[in-house]
């Protein structure tokens, strides 16, 4: 894991899932919803192409300042509720550097820009279940290593008595 970079060791053919500022809560539940995602990136297209990154809006923030505050998701525009200049990596950050930024802060998502600066162009978004993946494999490889070292190259746990 220590060597991991976010792009592409990580997040390989991501499709972004975005809207604008002036969206509705409504429109991000419903395409969450559709997209089995947790958090969309808010986002302004860019003059050279690409998108330009405004916010972060989670499931999180769809439970706490929206409902628990009362709002009505189809009047409420994201630019009001969303997380505005979220911290950010860069495409080059490794895996660990995400994974001790989001446990420091509490957070699930993470938004990967070009320059990993929030209001960067957005590359991609990484997972705290994206991390898992990664620990988990390495861990698995840990394990195959060390049990080659001790029982000879041909020892497999799968493999049958």
């Amino acid at each position: 894991m220590p060597n991991r970079k976010l792009i592409p060791d990580v997040i390989k053919d991501q499709q972004l899932v975005c809207l604008p500022p002036e969206a509705s809560v409504q429109d991000a539940a419903v395409l969450m919803a559709e997209r089995r995602v947790a958090a969309l990136l808010v986002t302004q297209p860019q003059a050279q192409g690409g998108r330009s990154l405004k916010g972060i809006f989670t499931e999180r923030d769809l439970a706490s300042r929206v409902v628990a505050a009362g709002r009505d998701p189809v009047a409420t525009r994201l630019a009001e509720v969303m997380t505005s200049s979220p911290d950010t990596l860069g495409p080059d950050a490794r895996a660990y550097e995400a994974l001790d930024l989001m446990e420091r802060h509490h957070y699930r998502h993470l938004p990967v820009t070009a320059n990993g600066e929030s209001d960067g162009t957005v590359l991609g978004i990484v997972s705290i279940r994206d991390l898992f993946a990664v620990v988990r494999a390495h861990l698995e490889d840990e394990i195959r290593d060390r049990e080659a070292f001790i029982f000879g190259s041909n020892y497999s746990a799968s493999a049958p008595p």
